[in-house]
């Protein structure tokens, strides 16, 4: 069980830094440069799309060690909170300050789903994009935890 579930992990995992690594060079440059219109779609588009990976370990977290997906119109907020907690097969996957830090991401996603692209303000995204790496590896330090101790708690 837990050896499959690092496995669906690492490949999330790569996932997400892939999606780092296309994108670098407009993170780069929006350190010091405004992205222009097209860029923050960009930019958006990433934002969405990393929240959706990190959202993709936590549905197999929650799978693989046989728990029940939540369901209704605050699922993907339940299951972010559901990862703060340990289960009788399971410790916390991630802490309370990430789970805060998340639901950022989750928050925006939400918006930019429901938004038109012109709607979209550098402002209001910026520290998000900005942080999405340290975000990263903030989620992959945990992670790290979570099936360590896991793989642990499983073997006694």
């Amino acid at each position: 069980m837990w050896s499959k579930l690092r496995k669906q992990i690492t490949v999330e995992r790569k996932h997400l830094n892939g999606l780092i690594d296309v994108h670098r060079p407009l993170l780069v440059k929006c350190v010091s440069t405004t992205p222009d219109g097209i860029e923050i779609s960009a930019l958006a588009a990433m934002l969405h799309a990393f929240y959706t990976g990190i959202e993709n370990v936590f549905k197999r977290v929650t799978v693989e060690l046989g728990t029940t997906l939540p369901r209704g119109e605050f699922w993907h907020r339940e299951l972010l909170d559901a990862m703060t907690h340990s289960t009788e097969v399971r410790p916390p996957v991630i802490s309370m300050s990430l789970r805060d830090r998340l639901k950022e991401y989750l928050d925006f996603r939400h918006f930019f789903r429901q938004a038109y692209t012109f709607q979209l303000r550098w402002e209001k995204m910026s520290l998000l994009v900005l942080d999405c790496e340290k975000t990263l590896r903030l989620l992959e330090s945990e992670l790290d935890i979570f099936l360590q101790t896991g793989e642990q708690k499983d073997q006694t």
